[in-house]
């Protein structure tokens, strides 16, 4: 039996006959627990925390060590007195994949058993389609993905898929996308990559990413408002998820905010996205374009509706006015959306994320000033308000993490 299958069982809600075996195995997935969550650890740290004797302790560490799930690190540096040795993870045991689906592109990563992202592919070309074909193209990118990786599909125990819109993270099933059967997308992913697949929302795993690896130090209470071509919302209450009851938490973009007659992707009119979203902005720097305003992005050997949002936040760090002020106008209008959410929800940080915030402080500085302008003070002046620093990573890191938590939970 391979490593990753040793954790697979280890993990499993299979039950095993053997009472004694099965109270071994409940052992075993809280010393791995335990060892990650908290780090390399001794026996006797292993035995206080989990109450168990250090015989036990011992015995168990031997058989994951045995199936290459945990490893001796070495002596614990000490003053004085035997030096005791420490236990941890094994690396390489096993491996998760994220990916993170846009609407021009694809980000994917492996993240091993020790939560280091090891190997990354950015900006994949791709076109999200509500199409059978988009799909196929999506499971053929997967599928190079691991290939490349030269690892075998039986080291990899799950993969995590973000993809934007209405996703039901406990059923699998996508409303947004790819919803041609009754079976749920995440099975058929499943079956086609051989490997067991989750489906999440983009933006929660963007908020899960940033959460673990990101921004974030001790807040538990944060906000990431993911900025793309559309605009959605990830929440962490007490440092979890929230998902709501049907798991659709965090449309944003569909607040009713304006009073205009733009029709939103939703249907309806006035949504938040309809003027506060990447599909907004480009469609104001078009129809100034071909009112004939001035930018670097008016090039004869390019038609102004080949313009993507990727090019307009290249604009914009080349100091584009024209980019720039429409940024202004969209920023202010983001600020008084997020004093809604600052007034109502009270977090203790929120964080910028997506594709326009990688124009920084272009977008940050006037969002800022309307959020202090409209919320109340003494609930803004208890918010943090930051900018991602994982950028496209960030998506990729939830999306693995997602995977890893769904295996060993």
């Amino acid at each position: 039996m391979t490593t990753a299958h040793q954790l697979f069982e280890v993990f499993s809600s299979e039950s095993v006959a053997s009472g004694v075996a099965h109270k071994n195995k409940a052992l075993k997935k809280a010393i791995i627990n335990q060892i990650d969550n908290s780090g390399d650890m001794t026996i006797a740290d292993l035995a206080k925390e989990l109450a168990i004797s250090t015989p036990k302790i011992t015995s168990l560490v031997n058989e994951l060590i045995e199936d290459g799930l945990i490893q001796d690190e070495g002596k614990l540096d000490s003053t004085g007195g035997r030096r005791a040795n420490v236990y941890g993870l094994v690396s390489d045991a096993c491996y998760f994949i994220g990916v993170d689906v846009k609407r021009f592109g694809i980000n994917i990563g492996l993240l091993d058993f020790k939560k280091h992202l090891v190997s990354i592919n950015e900006n994949i070309p791709y076109t999200m389609e509500n199409t059978q074909e988009s799909l196929n193209d999506l499971i053929n990118c997967i599928k190079s993905f691991i290939k490349e990786q030269k690892l075998g599909s039986h080291k990899i125990l799950g993969i995590g898929i973000n993809l934007s819109g209405r996703i039901n993270n406990n059923t699998g099933y996508s409303y947004s996308f790819f919803h041609f059967n009754e079976e749920p997308l995440s099975q058929t992913l499943e079956k086609a990559l051989g490997i067991r697949t989750f489906l999440e929302n983009d933006s929660r795993a963007m908020a899960y990413g940033e959460f673990c690896s990101g921004v974030v130090s001790n807040e538990k209470n944060v906000l990431f408002v993911n900025l793309d071509y559309g605009t959605g919302l990830g929440i962490l209450v007490d440092g979890k998820l929230y998902y709501g009851k049907s798991g659709f938490s965090g449309e944003f973009g569909h607040m009713p905010f304006f009073n205009n007659e733009i029709i939103c992707q939703c249907g309806k009119k006035g949504c938040l996205e309809t003027e506060v979203s990447g599909l907004a902005l480009l469609r104001l720097l078009k129809d100034k374009l071909n009112e004939g305003s001035s930018s670097i992005l008016y090039k004869k050997e390019k038609k102004i509706d080949d313009i993507k949002l990727n090019d307009l936040v290249e604009a914009a760090l080349k100091e584009d006015m024209l980019v720039i002020e429409l940024l202004a106008e969209f920023s202010e209008k983001l600020g008084r959306a997020l004093a809604v959410l600052i007034n109502l929800l009270n977090p203790e940080l929120v964080i910028l994320g997506g594709t326009i915030s990688r124009t920084g402080d272009y977008i940050k500085l006037p969002a800022r000033t309307a959020l202090n302008k409209f919320s109340l003070s003494l609930v803004n002046s208890d918010t943090q308000f930051k900018v991602t620093k994982l950028a496209e990573k960030g998506g990729v890191m939830g999306g693995c993490l997602i995977a890893r938590n769904k295996i060993l939970s």
